[in-house]
């Protein structure tokens, strides 16, 4: 029988957080992949080694342009990150990807395809690419996709792309840790949006329509009429920022430069209103709270008084014995001692 997922112990280069440290700042890639190794490591004995190397990280991060990315699964959200990517990188930048897979609910495992399909960006000395399982996170953000963001930075990448599992889960997640949060859609959305939830669109900063080409074109400048129409409806979030709405087509390159341009556009103007410090003093806030409450479960799980009971309680919601509030209640009450 295999090993639960949370029980393998990752294999470490080394158990010196000062050597990993100094590593990491010196552009060492593969100490970078085991930074973010030890941080997304389930093993209990790795959290506070990896706490340590990020704090000693923390000053050296905080200098590049996070960009996140989502779109329905085969929008073509690699392909634009290979294409600005590498664009990025003949303009003298270097580019990290964080690309989150989906991961089995059953087995934990995930595709973890990501460098196949960014195959000439992941082959880029001035690149790093990071597939990460989701792990049943809600948003399809891997839990310490932040954290390794920061690493990221930390090693002196400039542009820090975070694509997410697509749409259809919470895209606040990818909100919550980007500077810029991109929407990609395909040609023919129509009267329907493509089934697009308001808040989604709310949320995203520019609006690409990708794959417009061929006979794609005219579709694709109809999608994007459609969306242009559709943001007048929308209060804006910024007076100096109006979301565009682009088409684009990453199989023949067509646009790569102009996203490009809009990324460093974005950047510009919010660096210089100050809305990019105060956006992510915000988004570290509401990390902090969901760590603490990731944490709070985990201690409320491994407390010896509701492992006693939580059985029973399990069975007499699943049975509709009792409403999941008064269990909910319950549970935190046994915890506090109050039996």
């Amino acid at each position: 029988m295999s090993p639960k997922i949370d029980q393998v112990k990752p294999t470490l280069v080394t158990n010196n957080p000062d050597n990993l440290v100094k590593a990491v700042l010196d552009g060492d890639r593969r100490a970078l992949a085991q930074a973010i190794t030890l941080v997304e490591s389930t093993y209990t004995a790795h959290r506070a080694r990896a706490e340590e190397v990020l704090n000693a990280l923390l000053p050296y991060s905080g200098r590049s342009i996070r960009v996140g990315i989502t779109g329905l699964p085969g929008v073509g959200k690699s392909s634009l990150m290979e294409v600005v990517g590498l664009h990025a990188i003949d303009l003298g930048y270097r580019v990290a990807v964080l690309a989150v897979d989906p991961s089995s609910s059953r087995s934990g495992g995930s595709i973890l395809g990501d460098k196949t399909r960014m195959y000439e960006l992941a082959r880029n000395d001035c690149a790093f690419v990071r597939p990460s399982p989701a792990s049943g996170t809600l948003g399809g953000v891997a839990r310490r996709t932040r954290e390794a963001m920061l690493i990221c930075e930390a090693a002196g990448y400039d542009v820090i792309f975070v694509e997410t599992v697509g749409v259809g889960q919470s895209e606040m997640a990818v909100s919550d840790m980007s500077d810029m949060f991109l929407l990609m859609l395909l040609p023919g959305a129509g009267d329907e949006l493509q089934g697009l939830k308001r808040g989604v669109v709310e949320m995203a900063d520019a609006i690409l329509i990708n794959k417009a080409d061929g006979d794609m074109v005219a579709q694709a400048n109809r999608t994007a009429t459609d969306y242009r129409a559709a943001l007048g409806f929308l209060r804006p979030a910024s007076n100096e920022w109006l979301v565009p709405v682009s088409t684009c087509s990453m199989v023949t390159s067509v646009g790569g430069s102009e996203v490009w341009s809009l990324i460093a556009q974005f950047r510009q103007i919010f660096e210089t209103s100050g809305d990019i410090t105060r956006r992510r003093a915000v988004q570290t806030i509401a990390w902090m709270w969901s760590e603490v409450g990731e944490g709070l479960k985990t201690t409320l799980r491994e407390n010896s008084d509701v492992m006693r009971v939580l059985s029973d309680i399990e069975t007499d919601v699943s049975e509709g014995r009792m409403a999941p509030t008064v269990a909910a209640r319950l549970l935190l009450e046994t915890f506090r001692g109050r039996q």
